[in-house]
């Protein structure tokens, strides 16, 4: 997938000024597709360029540096729907905890790698509890299909997020019952 599929879903939920559509990425659309503010205003240009998007300036506030409104446009919309009857392979892993953890087993540094999944354990929490607030904010009884879709992402990041957060006080646990990190003293 690519950002510019992000934005065409994001426009066709409503049309929006550059400045909206990055706050709209900051708090709804970054928990699961991530982009800068340059990024989405690039691939806007690019957008409009190909005729998937339309720019417009509202007549009561004409000339240069005013906000442009961007709303997708039917051809906009027949790309969206077309990529959206494709099939991707899911994505593949790439998670830098991992690979350190990993390391700290070939190098014997468990203190290093403690420190890096207690940090991703607070970042996963964090997310958890912001997610479970969106839930109870704004799903307690999901009515429409458009909600009950919506609810599903959410939900996949609700799992994600704690089976992330369950991984690391896994890993925590571990190491810190592994021989290496015993008080000599104590018995084994």
């Amino acid at each position: 997938m690519s950002l510019q599929f992000a934005i065409l879903t994001a426009l066709a939920e409503r049309q929006s000024t550059g400045i909206e559509l990055t706050r709209r990425f900051d708090r709804s659309f970054g928990y699961f597709w991530t982009a800068t503010h340059q990024q989405i205003y690039r691939e806007l240009d690019r957008l409009s360029s190909c005729g998937w998007v339309e720019a417009t300036t509202p007549p009561d506030r004409p000339g240069r540096g005013q906000p442009k409104r961007f709303a997708i446009t039917t051809d906009g919309i027949s790309a969206l729907q077309d990529w959206l009857h494709g099939i991707d392979e899911p994505a593949p892993v790439r998670e830098s905890i991992a690979i350190r953890l990993r390391a700290a087993a070939v190098v014997g540094d468990i203190a290093g790698v403690r420190a890096a999944v207690t940090r991703h354990l607070e970042v996963h929490e964090q997310n958890l509890a912001t997610y479970r607030d969106i839930d109870a904010r704004d799903f307690s009884a999901p009515e429409t299909e458009t909600d009950i879709l919506r609810h599903l992402m959410l939900k996949q990041g609700l799992r994600s997020e704690q089976m992330w957060a369950d991984w690391c006080r896994e890993v925590l646990s571990t190491i810190d019952r592994l021989p290496s990190r015993r008080d000599p003293s104590e018995p084994a």
